[in-house]
């Protein structure tokens, strides 16, 4: 989903305004379940797939831990909203949810403040 025009030339909620009490928290969750370096890279993986779906077994090829420890990092992703997950026969299916992740580029976007605010 892309940012209008006028949206993406507002300064990112960070520097506009402070965060609620609840936008704070729920942002922290999000950014903690994603400073792990597996974690990080499985989202990635998960998010560059086309229409941002893999199968679990897919996810996990080039990650050096094992399945049991894939599994714990996905769930951690899923119960920070940032995947969905579902099973379809013997596998199961991650999906990255789109308003998640446009919303991370959002508060994030600080590109407006590189040479000056």
């Amino acid at each position: 989903m892309l940012l209008n025009r006028q949206a993406a030339r507002r300064p990112a909620p960070l520097v506009r305004e402070p965060l609620s009490a609840a936008a704070a928290a729920e942002l922290a969750a999000q950014l903690k379940a994603l400073s792990d370096p597996v974690r990080l890279r499985l989202f990635s993986v998960v998010a560059s797939r086309a229409g941002g779906e893999a199968c679990v077994c897919d996810i996990s090829a080039g990650i050096e831990v094992g399945q049991p420890t894939v599994s714990h990092h996905l769930k951690v992703l899923r119960q920070a909203g940032l995947l969905t997950s579902a099973r379809r026969g013997s596998w199961v299916y991650y999906r990255v949810i789109p308003q998640a992740l446009q919303r991370l580029s959002i508060v994030l976007g600080t590109e407006q403040l590189i040479g000056g605010r």
